[in-house]
């Protein structure tokens, strides 16, 4: 087996040699062409291309590939060496063999046997542009290189050998390196149900549970850099747009896609990109009242009153009672009068009505009102052509744009915000058709009112207020996007998507979450068929990631042992077997904290793990926590939601703030009964407090143990 692998290793070795004289060599001939920046048309697009090869070429010099697949295809009668990487590399010119590749690019059809295949004598097939081909794997070989340095080879199918296939091997190996503060691309470990969602169709909402740890945010990236590959015809990465939960959560992610070649997509939250759509005269209220009740003094919790809020406005229920509205809106919007620009001059109401409502209908409410008073001051100027007198014209000319201005201000004002203040007034619910008769919960129009009275709109409010504006105004071309990711999405209301359906062409979505970390669920949904119903099912396409590639398995299941009990939920994971410690649940004093804190971010330190989070109940203890431990010397930084960057190392945060996030080790403080009691909303914390965890877990408490917790 030694000998064998040493031959191996001395042929990949030689291989790599060869390619990185190619690239090199490829590199200096671009080098050699002076960058053209002159303005014929034909020379800067062989500009353009160049520059693609340079960045191409760059990329591919320090890592050229990462993985090596022996394919024979019935098609033909030699067997090819493949090797595939992050970036395309060809032959260059002179060279001999242009048949294949010198690297093929991982988002290839053919790649796609790469991330399928996993052993068998049987053929293997993968989809290309002409069809179906099928053939013969003979070899497929995980190889690390990193900085020009052949690190590891490993061969997890032989067709020659005897051995058996070791498909888990390489990925334990990835899974067990420790963390840095970002998230890293996935490109060499790539499991064949997560290549079958990066590689689905463009014009699909697709839908991912997927459990903590299985890689879904990386996967809807990974999407995004195959999709533009495999559309480069028909979607740019300016016109894609990703929505995560918070700032620095975007920051934790951004060198994926760097890594991956892409550049320019959108990113930011709902919020903000919503405020900056709907230009409000208000001000985004702070959802202070929802983070202190839930995440907040667990002494002092205020009067619960969001959780049917949110949820109900969030709701298709409250979409149809705003179509109710609009619709009331457009009966009542042209003024019930003729229109006399001067005495003898009179336009009917039955005109300027056919006009609103059949010759331009199929505009948006207050462009079709610009076309109405547009009309209305074409037939004035036709009038006006009728008076041959001086001094009659400007008598009438004045008098008629008087009267325009006059009957302008009898149509409604369509604004989103004004519509949308309107539906909370009081009497405005006596004159819903029975179907709606109180239907807005009494909480919800008395909250909503005490915030719009200050000119305030909740985060809760925003979906509504788009749909509003959407309705009112249509959408401008350029808002209009190519395709939408939504992380977290278990957070989004049913509202949010089909407002966002509005803003992406063919109902191109890639959407994730997982319902077990819901601990927002008085905004979000409780069940996927609360977003599949707003599709039809051909739109619509739904995927389960049950595998756990973060943590071990001791701390997988420990973090099940904890839904099981307090969410009664079969949407367990199932972790990737990598062994580790045992959870530590461990009582302590408050007299002993620091010393045992202190301990253990010695042994962290010593065992090389980069990332350490302590993770409180809430953000004043985390304060309170933060403060204690860096007066006393810890190197330490507090995590309190206003970070736009994540920086590393050992951070205090809430167990709220991160979701999304993970650490080397995690300690979870105050796993106790009045910290954590025994609701579906404290489980699932708890368990998102768990799974952020890839290597070790530790789990403090003082007084009574935690009923959602088996004691070890």
């Amino acid at each position: 087996m030694n000998d064998t692998f040493h031959s191996a290793y001395q042929e990949e070795l030689q291989r790599l040699e060869a390619t990185r004289l190619e690239i090199e060599s490829q590199i200096k001939w671009l080098k050699s062409i002076p960058v053209y920046t002159g303005d014929d048309f034909t020379e800067q697009v062989l500009e353009d291309s160049r520059g693609v090869r340079r960045q191409r070429l760059a990329k591919a010099a320090e890592e050229p590939y990462f993985g090596r697949m022996d394919f024979q295809s019935n098609k033909d009668s030699n067997i090819s060496q493949l090797y595939i990487g992050k970036v395309g590399v060809n032959h260059s010119e002179q060279h001999n063999n242009k048949e294949t590749p010198l690297v093929i690019d991982w988002r290839a059809p053919i790649s796609s046997l790469f991330y399928s295949f996993t052993g068998g004598e049987g053929p293997a097939e993968y989809e290309a542009p002409e069809g179906m081909i099928e053939g013969l794997v003979y070899l497929k070989r995980n190889l690390v290189v990193r900085k020009q340095i052949l690190q590891r080879v490993v061969d997890t199918y032989n067709r020659e050998s005897d051995q058996p296939s070791v498909n888990d091997e390489f990925l334990l190996y990835r899974l067990g390196e420790n963390k840095d503060n970002r998230l890293r691309d996935i490109v060499s470990t790539i499991q064949a149900e997560q290549d079958s969602i990066i590689r689905s169709a463009k014009n699909t909402a697709l839908i991912i549970q997927g459990v903590a740890g299985s890689g879904k945010t990386t996967v809807a990236l990974h999407r995004l850099a195959y999709l533009l590959y495999q559309y480069q015809e028909q979607i740019r990465a300016e016109k894609m747009i990703i929505f995560a939960p918070n700032h620095m959560f975007l920051n934790y992610i951004s060198e994926v896609l760097p890594e991956l070649g892409v550049g320019n997509i959108q990113q930011g939250t709902f919020p903000d990109w919503a405020m900056n759509l709907l230009d409000l005269e208000a001000t985004l209220a702070p959802s202070t009242s929802l983070l202190s009740y839930w995440f907040g003094s667990l002494d002092k919790r205020p009067e619960l009153h969001n959780d049917v809020s949110g949820r109900y406005k969030g709701s298709t229920r409250f979409m149809h009672l705003i179509d109710h509205c609009i619709r009331r809106l457009e009966e009542n919007s042209v003024p019930q009068t003729d229109f006399s620009p001067w005495e003898g001059a009179d336009l009917p109401y039955e005109t300027i009505r056919v006009w609103f409502d059949e010759e331009y209908k199929h505009y948006a409410l207050a462009k079709r009102k610009d076309r109405v008073m547009a009309r209305i001051n074409r037939w004035v100027e036709m009038e006006l052509k009728k008076i041959y007198s001086a001094a009659q014209l400007k008598e009438n000319k004045k008098k008629a744009a008087q009267r325009m201005k006059s009957y302008a201000n009898k149509w409604p004002n369509f604004d989103a915000l004004m519509v949308y203040k309107t539906i909370f007034q009081a009497e405005m619910k006596m004159e819903f058709p029975q179907e709606f008769i109180c239907e807005i919960p009494l909480q919800v129009t008395t909250e909503t009112r005490k915030y719009l009275k200050k000119n305030q709109v909740m985060n809760e409010d925003l979906a509504a207020l788009l749909y509003i504006h959407v309705q009112l105004h249509d959408i401008a071309g350029e808002s209009q996007f190519d395709h939408i990711v939504i992380d977290e999405a278990q957070d989004f209301s049913p509202l949010q998507i089909a407002v966002l359906d509005r803003f992406v062409r063919n109902h191109s979505f890639t959407i994730l979450g997982d319902l077990s970390q819901g601990i927002h669920a008085y905004q979000g949904i409780q069940d996927w068929s609360e977003m599949q119903s707003l599709f039809q099912p051909e739109q619509t396409a739904y995927f389960a990631l049950t595998r756990s590639y973060r943590s071990t398995t001791e701390i997988i299941e420990f973090a099940n042992d904890i839904l099981v009990r307090g969410v009664k939920t079969d949407l367990l994971a199932v972790p990737v077997f990598r062994s580790g410690q045992p959870v530590r649940v461990r009582p302590y004093i408050k007299e002993e904290q620091f010393e045992l804190l202190s301990d253990a971010l010695k042994e962290f330190k010593a065992r090389e793990f980069n990332t350490t989070a302590l993770l409180t109940r809430t953000l004043e203890e985390a304060t309170e926590l933060y403060r204690e431990l860096k007066e006393k010397g810890l190197d330490i930084h507090l995590i309190d939601g206003s970070q736009s960057k994540y920086e590393g190392g050992v951070s205090v945060l809430p167990v709220y703030l991160s979701k999304g996030l993970e650490f080397d080790a995690v300690i979870l403080m105050d796993v106790d009964e009045h910290h954590y009691a025994s609701s579906m909303m404290d489980a699932k914390l708890l368990y998102v407090g768990c799974t952020r965890a890839l290597h070790e877990l530790w789990v403090l408490y003082e007084g009574k143990l935690t009923s959602l917790v088996t004691p070890q």
